[in-house]
């Protein structure tokens, strides 16, 4: 699907590889469906090349640098060098929080829901 550049974007991370698929996409958007993508940096850097300003990119940024690494640690359900490769990436893309439009703060999921949400309805 890469090379036959049938996907909107993707990206290898922690071993695995994800993308999505880009006609699923467009069918949405041109049925007047909002679409909400959750990928990661390199993933929204594809996204917009290929739409320019046809979209929305938000980023969600953790309450904390401290508050980051408590959650993935306290989860318990990573080896600490998984966990410590996942915190070497949150840096590059904390660092990259500029490019996006929108940045949320995610302190609790319900409110930055509520806020997502908020944001989609704004911008149909």
């Amino acid at each position: 699907m890469v090379t036959s550049g049938e996907l909107l974007e993707w990206a290898e991370f922690a071993g695995n590889k994800y993308g999505t698929p880009r006609e699923p996409v467009r069918q949405r958007l041109e049925n007047g469906q909002p679409t909400l993508l959750e990928i990661d940096l390199a993933g929204a850097r594809q996204v917009r090349e290929a739409v320019r300003d046809d979209a929305l990119f938000v980023f969600l940024q953790p309450p904390s640098w401290e508050e980051l690494v408590r959650r993935l640690t306290g989860r318990g359900t990573e080896a600490p060098e998984v966990v410590q490769r996942r915190l070497a990436v949150a840096r590059e893309e904390l660092a990259a929080a500029d490019e996006f439009d929108v940045t949320l703060v995610n302190t609790s999921v319900e409110e930055v829901c509520r806020q997502m949400v908020a944001l989609i309805n704004c911008n149909q």
